[in-house]
C-alpha cells in the first residue's frame, strides 16, 4: 500500500528521530542561590554543609562549615540564625534548625579533636591582629590557612573578647569557647594576651598589614538623675566582673535600664547572682525592643520582670522614680507625667557600647565617623594596609557579623599583600519558594532541644539550651529541601517521556537535548527547583 502523503516518523526505535528539533525552550539546570546562605553574615555554605550531613559524614559536613566560619561550636549558640528566618522551609512548615545542625558538629568535631591542616607554602608576610574576639580570631585563622604569619594581640588576659566578657557562660559555656579558640592558636597563631595596643603608629611599620578588631567594650554614658548615695553600675563592667570571677553584690532588688541584648543578659546574670527581683526598665515597648526574642521569653521564663514604656526619672539609695511614657505617630517615647516608686538595691545601665580608638589617633588617612573606624569595601581604612572590622566599623554589632569580618578581611589583605585585588564571584540567581515543587516533601516536625526549666536556672550558669544527639541532628539536616540545587532525587531521571535524561556515575544528570521535546515535565517534577526552562535560541 502507498503511504499517504504526509511526513511520517520512521519505524523501529524513537531513538532514530531526533525529536529535540521540535523544541522551542530546553530545560537548563541550575545551581541558584538557597536564602539561608544569602541571609548568612558569616557567608556560610549552610546548605553543602547540611547537605553533607545527610547522610551522617559529619566530619565532611564540618569541614565544609570551616571554610567560612571556624567558631562553629560557638556560632551554633550565640548566633541569632538569620538563615532560619529566611528558610523556606518555613513557609512549608517549620523553617530547619540550623543553627542546632551546626552546634552539633561544632560539639563533634571538639569531643573528636578534629582540626584543620595549614598546607599553604609561607607567604614571608607577617599580620599584626589587634583584638582576640570573633573578627579577629576568624581573620588569624583564614590568614593561616593562606599561608601568612600572624600575631594576635589582646588587651586582656584571656581570649575571646566580648564572647567571653560579654556573654555569659549559661549561653556560650568557656570550654567550648576555649577548645575553638586553641584550635586557631594551634595552627601557628601566636597570641600575645595582657598586650593593650595604645597605638597602632608603630605596627604599621613592623607588619606587613594590621587587621584592627578591637570591638566595642566601653558602656555608653548617659545622664541619669541620682542622689548621692545611689548604686549605679555598667553592664558591660558588671558581665566582665563576673567573667573575672569578682561579681558585684547587687542585692536583693536590681533594676537593669535599656532594651538590648546586654539589659536582657545583665538581669539574667543578676538573677544567678542572687538578686530576688530583676527588673528591666525600658522606654518603649516589647515589639520595638532591639533585643532578640528567644533571649526576652528566657528572662521572663526566669522570673524576670519588664517594665515597658517606662523610664527612670530618679535614682537615689533603695529606690527609683519611674516614669510612664508614650509613643508618638512616629514611635518615639514621651513622657507622661505619670510616675510610681521602684525599691531597687542597684541600677545596672545598659544603653549601649561604644569602641575606644585612642590607639588610632594620629593615623594618617584613617577617618572616624560617629564613633566608628570608616573602612571601604575591602574592610581598608584610609591608611594603606591598615584594616578594621567588627564592632568598630559601621555595621550590626553580632558574633556572626563579626566572624564574616574576619574572612573577609583576611581575604582582602591577602590580595594586599599580593598586590591584587579580591574579587568576589557575582551571586546566583535566588532560589525561590515558588519554584519548589513541596508535594514531595513530607511531613518532619522541626527536632525542639532540650532546656533547663526556668526556675532551676536562677542559681546556676549551667547551659540552658541542651544540644542535639546525632540522630536528631540528622534528622534535622534532613529536613534541608536544598533550594535551587540539585540533590541527585532522580526524578527528572524518572519522569522524561524522551529518555532524555542522562546520570552519569557520580550522580550528576546531563540533558540529551536531541531527544528533548522540551515539555518541561522534568521542571515541574524537580523538587528542588533546580531546573528551569530557557527559549531557544536561533
Amino acid at each position: 500500500m502507498d503511504k499517504p502523503f504526509a511526513i511520517t516518523l520512521d519505524l523501529g526505535s524513537s531513538l532514530a528521530n531526533r525529536t529535540g528539533a521540535w523544541r522551542v525552550e530546553r530545560p537548563v539546570y541550575r545551581d541558584f542561590l538557597p536564602p539561608c546562605n544569602k541571609a548568612c553574615p558569616a557567608g556560610e555554605n549552610i546548605q553543602q554543609w547540611l547537605y553533607d550531613a545527610e547522610d551522617g559524614h559529619y566530619e565532611r559536613a564540618w569541614r565544609t562549615l570551616m571554610a567560612d566560619n571556624p567558631l562553629p561550636a560557638v556560632m551554633g549558640r550565640v548566633c541569632y540564625h538569620p538563615c532560619q528566618t529566611a528558610c523556606n522551609r518555613g513557609q512549608l512548615d517549620e523553617a530547619v534548625g540550623i543553627n542546632a545542625v551546626e552546634r552539633f558538629l561544632g560539639d563533634e568535631a571538639i569531643r573528636q579533636g578534629w582540626t584543620v591542616p595549614v598546607t599553604a607554602p609561607p607567604s614571608g608576610k607577617h599580620v599584626l591582629v589587634v583584638g582576640s574576639g570573633p573578627t579577629g580570631l576568624a581573620a588569624a585563622y583564614h590568614l593561616r590557612l593562606l599561608g601568612h604569619d600572624v600575631t594576635l594581640r589582646d588587651a586582656a588576659p584571656r581570649p575571646g573578647g566580648m564572647m567571653r566578657y560579654g556573654i555569659p557562660a549559661y549561653r556560650l559555656p568557656r570550654d567550648v569557647l576555649d577548645a575553638e579558640i586553641q584550635r586557631i592558636v594551634d595552627m601557628g597563631v601566636t597570641l600575645e594576651l595582657d598586650t593593650r595596643v595604645t597605638t597602632v603608629q608603630p605596627d604599621l611599620e613592623r607588619f606587613d598589614a594590621v587587621l584592627l578588631a578591637v570591638g566595642a567594650q566601653i558602656g555608653r554614658r548617659a545622664y541619669v538623675p541620682a542622689g548621692e548615695a545611689a548604686r549605679i553600675l555598667d553592664a558591660v563592667q558588671v558581665l566582665r566582673d563576673v567573667e573575672d570571677a569578682d561579681a558585684p553584690q547587687l542585692g536583693r532588688r536590681v533594676v537593669v535600664y535599656g532594651g538590648g541584648n546586654t539589659a536582657v543578659d545583665a538581669a539574667r546574670t543578676a538573677r544567678r547572682l542572687g538578686a530576688e527581683e530583676a527588673i528591666i526598665v525600658y522606654r518603649r515597648t516589647r515589639e520595638r525592643m532591639p533585643a532578640h526574642d528567644s533571649e526576652v521569653v528566657e528572662a521572663l521564663e526566669e522570673g524576670v520582670q519588664m517594665k515597658w514604656l517606662s523610664t527612670i526619672a530618679h535614682a537615689d539609695e533603695g529606690r527609683l522614680t519611674i516614669e510612664k511614657m508614650e509613643l508618638d505617630e512616629t514611635g518615639f517615647p514621651r513622657p507622661t507625667g505619670v510616675l510610681e516608686d521602684l525599691e531597687a538595691d542597684s541600677v545596672v545601665l545598659a544603653l549601649g557600647q561604644e569602641a575606644d580608638l585612642s590607639l588610632v589617633e594620629g593615623v594618617s588617612g584613617l577617618v572616624v565617623e560617629d564613633g566608628v573606624v570608616a573602612v571601604d569595601e575591602r574592610l581598608m581604612t584610609g591608611h594603606p594596609g591598615l584594616f578594621a572590622g567588627g564592632d568598630m566599623v559601621p555595621s550590626e554589632r553580632t558574633v556572626t557579623v563579626g566572624v564574616g569580618h574576619g574572612k573577609r578581611a583576611a581575604r582582602n589583605i591577602d590580595a594586599y599583600l599580593h598586590g591584587v585585588a579580591s574579587e568576589a564571584a557575582p551571586p546566583a540567581p535566588d532560589a525561590e519558594f515558588g519554584a519548589l515543587n513541596t508535594w514531595y516533601y513530607a511531613d518532619a516536625p522541626h527536632q525542639v532541644r532540650p532546656r533547663l526549666e526556668g526556675p532551676r536556672r536562677a542559681g546556676t550558669f549551667d547551659e540552658v539550651v541542651q544540644g542535639l544527639t546525632a540522630e536528631t541532628a540528622l534528622f534535622e539536616a534532613r529536613r534541608c529541601m536544598s533550594c535551587g540545587n540539585c540533590f541527585g532525587c532522580d526524578n527528572c531521571f524518572g519522569v522524561c517521556p524522551d529518555n532524555a535524561i542522562i546520570k552519569h556515575p557520580d550522580g550528576t544528570y546531563e540533558i540529551d537535548y536531541d531527544y528533548c521535546k522540551g515539555c518541561g515535565l522534568c521542571v515541574e517534577e524537580c523538587p528542588c527547583g533546580a531546573i528551569e526552562m530557557v527559549p531557544e535560541t536561533p
